[in-house]
């Protein structure tokens, strides 16, 4: 029997998905950008709404065309498969890229605990490696087995945030400095510009639920509980990050807040004591094994799709007979991740334009929902998720989106323009090799 994801292994990965090292490191970055704390808190705010109109936009996207590999399909499905094979080319470079950049992050943290100092690039790259190769393994037992270890994982992460935003219940370690030294923006437009920056980051934090529809009808009751699972795991992860950030600015103050990278770590420290520092940064390489995990799941679902419909070769579709594992398509892409890895130092640009990227994808396959409802209008009625005022949510969606993606082509221009250029790239490479057009994905 085909093995399937229960609603609590599902809202799990929607977690796992989202919350990687992001929540750790952003605030600090969002806060330099912002320069002041109500645009610092308004953009988390707002980032949250943004998040639930797309969790919704994404939960009915999955329960109208609930497929394995859905984030590639519904491009092909509502547009053409050349921007579906260049979007997700792109994607899933950058996916691998963002896994390796977080396995190197956590061998950084858990080398300080192992060697009690820094460890070299080459010992923190073998422990990354090997985090990866760890996970690759577990993944290769089979679906359930990676959600298994994947909630337990999550688990810890979530214990992690929960124990960080327990600060706001101990004054004693509330920040009682000076006050801050806030700039505010002088003109509307200056605030404009700030709170878009700002955004940048805390989009990106939200970022990475849409992949969740990559597990299509491997989710018992797809139609059900995809919804479900998308709208509780975005649910759940607005409020934790609403209370983190609100217990770094308690206990850091403003100040500390933009000044400090490791702001978790300090928090802990300030909790526990110095010793804390040690045990949660052990912890924060939980977190990223998580992340590592949750991305070997979903990205090979992705490569399937795309081999189904004959843009990479057949073999990427082959599965194991016992465990029901994309074995070539999980191979290729942690391998990729390993070799990136090595590299990882010179794709920090690369991972830039993605995130503009990311924009465009984020908004044209949310776009789809416009298609889909039309053309499976048949289904209205029948026990599908539906959103309700729409088309609103989408539209706020959308149009969040390409805000993001105008503030990162103001910020830095350069960044846009080479993003849209290697998509082009990947378009040419589609039309240079497809000469006879792809069929359309149907929905069942």
């Amino acid at each position: 029997m085909k093995q399937k994801l229960s609603l609590f292994d599902f809202t799990m990965i929607v977690v796992g998905l989202v919350i990687g090292m992001g929540i750790f490191r952003t605030a600090s970055t969002s806060a330099k950008a912002a320069n002041d704390p109500t645009v610092f808190f308004s953009a988390w705010v707002l980032g949250g709404i943004i998040a639930l109109c797309g969790a919704l936009t994404y939960a009915e996207i999955g329960s109208r065309y609930p497929v394995t590999g859905g984030y590639y399909r519904i491009f092909s499905y509502a547009y053409h498969p050349s921007i579906a094979f260049s979007i997700n080319c792109i994607i899933l470079v950058s996916n691998a890229a963002s896994l390796s950049g977080v396995a190197l992050i956590g061998s950084g943290y858990i080398s300080q605990v192992i060697f009690n100092e820094p460890a070299s690039d080459v010992v923190k790259a073998l422990i990354a490696v090997s985090a990866i190769v760890i996970f690759y393994g577990v993944n290769l037992l089979g679906l359930k087995m990676s959600a298994k270890t994947q909630n337990i994982l999550m688990v810890i992460k979530i214990s992690m945030i929960i124990m960080l935003i327990a600060a706001l219940f101990m004054p004693s370690v509330h920040y009682a400095g000076p006050a801050a030294t806030i700039v505010k923006p002088q003109t509307f437009m200056d605030w404009i510009k700030a709170f878009g920056v700002a955004l940048v980051a805390v989009s990106f934090t939200y970022g990475g639920y849409q992949q969740t529809i990559n597990f299509g009808n491997e989710v018992e009751q797809p139609s059900k509980n995809i919804p479900r699972g998308i709208f509780m795991g975005i649910a759940i992860i607005i409020v934790l990050y609403l209370l983190v950030n609100y217990a770094y600015y308690t206990v850091l103050g403003f100040d500390g807040l933009k000044e400090n990278n490791e702001i978790a770590t300090l928090v802990a420290a300030k909790l526990f004591g110095e010793t804390a520092g040690n045990a949660f940064s052990a912890l924060l390489f939980l977190s990223v094994l998580a992340y590592v995990n949750v991305l070997l799941m979903s990205n090979p679902r992705v490569m399937f799709a795309m081999s189904e419909d004959g843009v990479l070769p057949k073999p990427f579709q082959k599965k194991s007979a016992k465990k029901d594992v994309l074995v070539v398509s999980l191979s290729v892409f942690a391998a990729l991740c390993i070799v990136i890895l090595f590299f990882a130092k010179t794709f920090d640009e690369i991972l830039g334009f993605t995130i503009f990227l990311d924009c465009f994808g984020m908004a044209t396959s949310a776009g789809s929902i416009f298609m889909l409802r039309k053309r499976t209008r048949h289904l209205d009625g029948t026990g599908i998720f539906a959103m309700k005022l729409y088309p609103l949510q989408p539209i706020i969606f959308i149009l969040a989106y390409t805000f993001v993606g105008i503030s990162i082509a103001i910020d830095n221009w350069k960044t846009a323009a080479t993003g849209i250029g290697v998509l082009l790239l990947f378009m040419l490479i589609y039309f240079l090799t497809h000469r006879n057009p792809a069929k359309k994905s149907t929905v069942s």
